[in-house]
């Protein structure tokens, strides 16, 4: 295993442990909103103002801006040194800022009709329509400190530093819970009081980037200019980008769509499914593609092809080695995790059983979500963003086909298959793309029949003890070590440089 494989490894042991605190912090601060915040007029006004920003958040500052951005940005700085690349970082900035803040007037402008249009259903009641405008105009700004987040993302990632971009969303949680806390004690209407804590978290995550920065040798002031020739290249990159999130949100848009179609309950069974498939995919799938991303631009920039397969081949075992333990966990303790989480109040046993059945048929296509992360990457490194898109377009037919027709007799657990089904389509199609411009399999047979066996062991003995109280839930860190010893016995080198580069980190933070 080479160099850059281990560095990858060390890096998503980064990010994979900050995105953990801060997923963890993310329930905190919704179990304090719920709390302070309630489920009436103002909370339904709050989360549609703020869902407005965060939709344009994933669609180009997190997504697109930072795919598109690092290939570029490492391509300038290879081939045109610091102080270039540095030049365009700053015209980039200018550009963002220019469109958003135009886009952002526009929306505080016409708030109303925005918010007419996002959730048409409030227009009977003018009261719930004219807060939603009200808060919308506070939180949309927000868009533009997150963007510039994401550029600082791209900047730190490709100078090899990972903590600061993936504690940001850490400050987006303390500023929720802070401001819900703040407006319950003094009385104030909490909607309002988080709205402001939006803003100014997407300010705090910003501020929080720059010191970081700074130690990089970066630095916003400086020559720079609009008709920059690599900004034009990064946004003929971004555009496919843009649309290729935009697909992600239409599929899950035509599966709830099918969905409702289903009885009563079938839209929450898999809401809350998905809450927790996604849990292990943003902690662990992000950290790797986040962490691998960097040194495939930087290795196609460079010409080196040869380290280049080796990459892709390393991020895709780490994947796969994270995600298929996380399959068989999430399969064989599926009901009493949801009843452990959920089975309370109105949700009683034929919706955990519900539930589980979505998280089954969710959590097998886990594996496929987490690989495509890193096989994306590969190809963005590449500077080739449409091939992905057009794949992301077929899955969605495939998607959406294979669940109308599954929902017949499987009703909602149908569709969840679905949404796996198309994921492995969409691994095996990239694949096969991907092997036929490098040359080789970006994952090889023997490898993951080696991960499948110790994963299956491993689930197959969580599921035997499904049935003996809270003991199921204790015996999570025995499992965890089974996974690790079974894939030492079979020879995964992804075991030893995971664990070895969580005990670095562990006795640097101990030394500190």
């Amino acid at each position: 295993m080479n160099a850059e494989s281990r560095q990858i490894a060390r890096r998503a042991a980064t990010v994979g442990g900050v995105t953990l605190i801060s997923r963890v912090l993310g329930f905190v601060r919704d179990l304090i909103t719920a709390f302070a915040l309630g489920a009436g007029l103002f909370a339904d006004a709050f989360f549609v103002a703020f869902r407005i920003p965060n939709l344009l958040r994933s669609l180009f500052a997190e997504g697109s801006l930072t795919m598109a951005f690092i290939p570029t940005f490492s391509r300038v700085r290879q081939e045109e040194g610091e102080a270039r690349s540095q030049e365009m970082a700053r015209a980039v900035l200018a550009w963002l800022v220019c469109i958003l803040a135009a886009i952002t007037g526009l929306a505080m402008l016409f708030a109303p009709e925005v918010t007419a249009l996002i959730a048409p259903g409030f227009g009977r009641n003018p009261e719930l329509l004219a807060a939603t405008a009200d808060l919308l105009r506070i939180c949309f700004p927000y868009i533009i400190f997150i963007s510039g987040v994401g550029l600082c993302m791209g900047i730190l990632n490709a100078h090899d530093h990972f903590f600061a971009p993936a504690f940001a969303p850490c400050i987006l949680n303390v500023g929720f819970i802070a401001a819900a806390l703040i407006g319950w004690g003094l009385g104030l209407n909490v909607a309002y009081a988080l709205a402001w804590g939006v803003l100014a978290a997407g300010l705090g995550q910003w501020l929080f980037q720059q010191p970081y920065l700074a130690r990089q040798g970066f630095s916003w002031r400086g020559p720079w200019r609009f008709g920059d020739p690599a900004v034009r290249r990064m946004g003929l990159l971004m555009l496919p980008s843009v649309v290729g999130s935009a697909v992600y949100q239409i599929n899950l848009l035509l599966s709830t769509l099918l969905a409702s179609y289903l009885p009563v309950g079938s839209i929450s069974y898999l809401y809350y499914a998905d809450r927790l498939v996604q849990f292990p995919v943003g902690v662990f799938g992000l950290a790797v593609s986040t962490a691998a991303l960097p040194s495939l631009s930087r290795l196609a920039a460079a010409g080196e092809m040869d380290e280049f397969r080796e990459v892709v081949r390393s991020a895709m075992r780490l994947s796969l080695f994270i995600s298929l333990p996380a399959t068989a966990g999430l399969i064989a303790l599926a009901a009493p995790l949801i009843s452990l989480l959920f089975a309370r109040g109105a949700f009683g046993h034929d919706a955990v059983i519900a539930t589980a059945g979505a998280l089954m048929a969710y959590g097998a296509g886990l594996p496929a979500i987490a690989l495509v992360r890193p096989l994306v990457g590969a190809f963005y490194a590449l500077e080739n963003t449409r091939l992905p898109v057009a794949v992301a377009m077929l899955c969605v037919a495939v998607n959406i086909s294979l669940g109308f027709v599954l929902m017949q007799s499987l009703a909602h657990v149908g569709l969840a298959l679905a949404v796996s089904a198309s994921s492995f389509v969409n691994v095996g199609l990239l694949s096969f793309f991907l092997r036929r411009r490098l040359g080789v399999w970006p994952l090889a047979l023997p490898y993951v029949l080696r991960c499948a066996a110790a994963s299956l062991v491993m689930g197959l003995a969580a599921w035997a003890v499904t049935g003996a109280r809270l003991a199921w839930l204790l015996l999570i860190p025995v499992w965890a070590g089974l996974y690790f010893g079974l894939a030492q016995f079979f020879g995964l080198a992804e075991a030893r440089l995971l664990f070895g580069a969580l005990s670095r980190r562990l006795r640097r933070r101990a030394a500190s």
